[in-house]
């Protein structure tokens, strides 16, 4: 599944804005692990039915 965007100068200069706020708090990397981890903890305790919807779901494509 191909998606377009177009990101003009307003959207440029308002992450220029929200990168200069986080005066190098910006951890790219902690932010992709700590959505790994949201993700697993999100999941981890569910029932055979929760589990059987969320195959389906995926399976579907409706969840990543």
């Amino acid at each position: 599944m191909l998606h377009e965007f177009h990101i003009d100068l307003g959207d440029q200069e308002r992450l220029a804005l929200v990168l200069e706020a986080s005066a190098g708090q910006y951890d790219p990397i902690a932010l992709l692990e700590g959505e790994r981890e949201a993700h697993r903890r999100l999941y981890s305790n569910l029932d055979a039915e929760q589990r059987a919807i969320y195959q389906q779901l995926r399976a579907a494509g409706v969840l990543g």
